[in-house]
């Protein structure tokens, strides 16, 4: 059994899409980002970073101790070679899905969430910031849509890089984004938004978070969220 320390976030969809597209039993342990879950010392014990998600997978593939990890695009790439599946064997193939992860988690993820921040929570509008990352978004939905022009995934088949990628995605509109201009990103994204487990995946925002329509509101959240020091890992 794994436990999926988790909040429907876009970081938290990437493992959970992945867990049900596999079947892997898995149990959800709710992380509540807003009232500073993240920062319980029980949790920093799995991730120093105080983010989630984090797994515990109490019956790795060796027999042994269980295995804690923080960081979606590592917690992928342990489940998938785990599991034998969403990663190619062959190398080129396998490092076609790696080079995409790693573009997820040191572009699309961090120029999203900057843009999130600047374009919804900022208590203070800043005109160059906004336009910054809304800039960096679309150019690297063009990335993206270039790069599906000729396949139907990002590495070929359906894979980890996708998973990492699509969660990014969804909140196009927040993003100041149209995706009706990258019709081979919105035919990508229309795909694996109907893949039943997919749909699973993102049923759990219901379950977990019944306000995540809500969003971010009240000042105190946004002191936990965005107005951290050195001081909340001491």
């Amino acid at each position: 059994m794994i436990d999926v320390h988790y909040w429907p976030t876009p970081n938290g969809h990437k493992i959970t899409m992945f867990l049900e597209e596999t079947g892997t039993p898995y149990t959800i342990v709710p992380v509540n980002i807003g009232k500073g879950d993240q920062f319980k010392p029980d949790f920093l014990k799995i991730a120093p970073n105080n983010r989630m998600p984090a797994i515990v997978d109490h019956k790795p593939k060796d027999g042994g101790a269980p295995v804690e990890i923080f960081e979606s695009g590592a917690i992928l790439l342990y489940l998938a070679e785990k599991t034998g599946q969403f990663m190619p064997s062959d190398i080129r193939k396998r490092y076609d899905v790696i080079q995409w992860v790693m573009w997820q988690m040191g572009g699309l993820g961090p120029m999203a969430g900057q843009n999130h921040h600047f374009n919804v929570y900022a208590p203070e509008k800043l005109p160059y910031a906004i336009d910054r990352y809304v800039k960096e978004t679309n150019r690297l939905y063009g990335v993206l849509n270039k790069r599906l022009a000729d396949r139907e995934f990002l590495a070929g088949d359906y894979s980890i890089a996708d998973m990492m990628s699509y969660p990014w995605v969804v909140p196009w509109k927040r993003q100041s984004q149209n995706i009706d201009d990258f019709p081979h990103l919105r035919r990508w994204f229309n795909a694996i938004r109907e893949r039943p487990a997919t749909v699973r995946a993102y049923e759990l925002t219901e379950k977990v978070n019944p306000n995540a329509a809500v969003g971010i509101q009240t000042d105190e959240a946004r002191k936990i969220l965005f107005g951290q020091t050195a001081a909340v890992v001491r």
